[in-house]
């Protein structure tokens, strides 16, 4: 640990904070417990600081428990192996950048994102996060598994991250973003190690609310029944009010309608974009979360497939909802309109449109009803009217 603090201090502010232990078979991580394995004692000493740093770093940007958060998330479509694959290229890309030696052949981003990916490499670690890379891999799966076969065969990839029950946010997430940035700023880490290069990664720590909660909560709040006036009955407070003043025999109060609940069936309309630009994964958990929602608040469903126009209207029942929202075969020509899908969910009258898309469209005039613009990738310009939600992460 010495000679680890003289090399890199902020990796050695880090490593203050994670449990290292002795394990069986080879060196992994569990959650924020690092388990030292066979073989480690025999590696040069600067081959035991990468690998030390590689597990250190796992535990820092909070592998393990993100990885536990897909897992919920999407379920058993969940791949255990190919999130591990997204956050080894992560924390080696660091180690490489910031001058230490791992034991070669080795999985790094950049190598990742040119021979698997096939993607532009410039700016790589500002640019990925963990979670990001993994639904691009996933992506892959039918397209392109040779070529990441090939690749885990060529660097020798084997998962080392596994989960231990840590919470994917709240007080541990606040916590190592804090330790994070009190290693950043340790006495003699400008300038070399980590500390380097952590300042400008996309896959920090942060604590902020996953997309599926914001989501959740505006279908919810459209879709929740709201009680409306009612002259067919009275409130309880005027009649009580109007049988004292018969008891009393003095003046009768005025009439005060009570409440009743609306007997309309909330409808939410889904539009989903023929573009291509909504991935499997991506598609999986969106598709959860409205189904979800039409479970609990008993709302109608509607879908719309569309491209220049709508080609395809179903009414989802909420059982059904997940299946048949995963299993659309999408119309692939023509290009993108929001003017025609609009209109259609106009006649139906929702509470609520979402529209996943790529955003790259007209999108008409604004319509009588919320719309959640629901994109797989940040947008760079901001339509007219509506909110829009990132599914980026």
């Amino acid at each position: 640990m010495g000679f680890l603090a003289e090399t890199d201090p902020a990796l050695a502010s880090l490593a203050l904070w994670c449990d290292v232990h002795d394990g069986s078979g080879d060196t992994c991580t569990k959650g924020q417990t690092i388990l030292i394995g066979h073989g480690f004692d025999a590696l040069p000493l600067r081959e035991q600081v990468g690998v030390l740093g590689h597990h250190i770093l796992h535990v820092a940007l909070r592998h393990g428990a993100r990885m536990g958060g897909m897992r919920h998330r999407l379920g058993k479509a969940f791949a255990t192996e190919t999130f591990n694959l997204a956050a080894d290229a992560l924390v080696n890309e660091v180690l490489d950048h910031a001058g230490h030696a791992l034991p070669r052949p080795a999985v790094t981003l950049t190598s990742l994102l040119r021979e698997v990916l096939q993607t532009d490499t410039d700016r790589a670690l500002a640019t990925w996060d963990a979670e990001r890379l993994y639904l691009a891999l996933n992506a892959l799966e039918r397209s392109g598994r040779g070529r990441r076969e090939e690749y885990e065969t060529k660097t020798a990839f084997k998962p080392d991250l596994g989960e231990d029950g840590q919470s994917e946010a709240g007080d541990e997430a606040v916590t190592w973003q804090s330790h994070v940035a009190r290693a950043l700023q340790t006495p003699g880490a400008a300038g070399r190690g980590v500390g380097t290069v952590l300042a400008r990664a996309l896959d920090l720590p942060r604590v902020e609310t996953p997309w599926e909660v914001h989501l959740r909560g505006l279908l919810a709040k459209a879709a929740q029944q709201t009680p409306r006036r009612s002259f067919r009955r009275p409130r309880a407070a005027w009649v009580a009010a109007e049988a004292e003043a018969r008891r009393t025999g003095g003046p009768a109060p005025v009439f005060e309608p009570g409440q009743a609940r609306n007997q309309r069936r909330p409808r939410i309309v889904v539009g989903l974009d023929s573009s291509g630009s909504v991935g499997d994964v991506v598609l999986s958990l969106f598709a959860a979360e409205v189904a979800g929602i039409a479970r609990r608040s008993g709302a109608q469903t509607h879908l719309l497939c569309f491209d220049e126009t709508v080609y395809d209207h179903l009414v989802l029942e909420p059982d059904a909802c997940e299946a048949a929202l995963t299993s659309v075969e999408f119309r692939r020509e023509g290009g993108t309109s929001f003017v025609d899908v609009l209109d259609k969910a106009k006649s139906i009258d929702p509470s609520i449109a979402v529209i996943l898309t790529d955003l790259d469209g007209p999108c008409g005039a604004p319509p009588p009803f919320d719309v959640v613009w629901a994109t797989p990738r940040p947008t760079w310009s901001e339509p007219p009217f509506g909110k829009v939600l990132s599914l980026a992460r």
